[in-house]
């Protein structure tokens, strides 16, 4: 058994993947060429946001984003210890300083009483991190970031696809108009990425729509923004030659680009499969007293990018599905205040307790479209019997 299995996926995909392949190296236009200008067009169509610009990495897009918006040294990001380093480590990079709130334990997403505390004249964006597929309450943070005029760039790296309502509140019934072939929801349903200044994507292989390699994007509606990170990608370059700021080369490929170009479309289907999976886990598990399942949802607030319960003894549980032969992971061992590279903010242990709980009691179980209900059997099967149930 495979915690994720990609071999499959590429198998499905195989003809089509090998095809787009041999077309860019055909062409000979290995770099910011017609497939990378296909992906960003169809992916922006995707999103439904204005412009969709294609860098190497989710890290860069994050990055491109914080100095795109002018977030320089001294000032001040709020962001979640509870995530992947890079959440965080682009705001030291370019000399700011992140300020780390602690959770909401029901989501793994930021506390939102939490940020208004944190909120000082050096303040100057929010990054909440839609973690494991789970959209934070990023309508709510919106507000929030509007009263206090401050920048929002969405890390959306891991939960492309996902959905969330753009006001807090329905609004009145005259105003709320459904969409078609949507099961109702309204018109002011946007997807992860979209709300914010900026939303950052990763296509690392593993992610529910990933590339062979690395690969990011930055969405936007600012028509500004786009342009700026469109230069800072290309070291600094609108024209050729011409350098007018300190960028980067930060390009997504064309090969990149021609995978996910024919992968895109299957996105929603591999989405819906990864929901499916989630709630017959939970089916099975939620009434496992030494256990807490992902709250129970009914749309795309979350697409699972990671299936990941709290566990009692989880460290022993681990074991024993190892022993077993199934593969978990555990997202994130230690908090990022924690990490020896953010000695220098002063932090403690105990300072989020939340952050640290769940660092030391989350597990995430395969989970990808192609996983068989056999082996979610089995997964299912042995965890009852770790804990003493049938």
């Amino acid at each position: 058994m495979d915690f994720i299995n990609l071999k499959t996926q590429y198998h499905t995909l195989k003809p089509e993947i090998d095809q787009a392949i041999k077309t860019v190296l055909a062409s000979g236009q290995f770099i910011l060429g017609q497939e990378v200008v296909q992906f960003e067009k169809e992916i922006a169509q995707y999103l439904n946001t204005k412009y969709a610009i294609g860098v190497a990495s989710g890290t860069d897009a994050l990055l491109l984003s914080l100095m795109a918006l002018g977030i320089k040294q001294d000032d001040e990001v709020i962001t979640t210890p509870f995530s992947f380093i890079a959440s965080a480590n682009i705001i030291s990079r370019i000399g700011a300083t992140p300020v780390f709130v602690d959770i909401n334990p029901q989501n793994f997403n930021l506390d939102l009483e939490q940020v208004k505390i944190k909120i000082t004249k050096k303040t100057k964006a929010i990054i909440p991190v839609h973690l494991f597929g789970q959209m934070a309450d990023i309508a709510a943070i919106m507000t929030l970031a509007k009263k206090y005029n401050l920048a929002v760039i969405e890390d959306a790296c891991q939960a492309i696809g996902a959905e969330g309502a753009s006001l807090r509140v329905p609004p009145h019934p005259a105003t709320f108009i459904k969409s078609a072939g949507c099961g109702g929801r309204s018109n002011l349903v946007k997807k992860a990425g979209t709300f914010g200044n900026c939303g950052c994507f990763s296509f690392f292989p593993t992610k529910n729509l990933g590339a062979y390699g690395d690969g990011g994007l930055v969405t936007t509606n600012q028509k500004g923004l786009a342009e700026k990170i469109r230069i800072l990608r290309a070291h600094g370059a609108k024209k050729q030659y011409l350098h007018r700021v300190l960028g980067f080369n930060s390009r997504l490929d064309e090969i990149q680009a021609a995978i996910l170009n024919v992968k895109l479309k299957n996105l929603d289907l591999w989405n819906q499969q990864r929901i499916a999976h989630a709630h017959y886990y939970s089916q099975h598990l939620q009434n496992i007293k030494q256990l807490i399942v992902p709250p129970a949802i009914s749309d795309l607030s979350h697409i699972f990018h990671q299936y990941t319960i709290r566990a009692q003894k989880r460290n022993q549980l681990k074991q024993f599905l190892e022993k077993n032969k199934i593969p978990t992971m555990i997202y994130y061992p230690i908090a990022l205040h924690l990490q020896p590279m953010f000695k220098y903010l002063n932090y403690r242990r105990n300072d989020f307790p939340q952050a640290e709980k769940a660092s030391r009691e989350v597990l995430s179980l395969p989970i990808y479209p192609e996983l068989t209900q056999k082996d979610q059997d089995f997964i299912i099967k042995k965890i009852k019997q770790f804990y003493g149930l049938r």
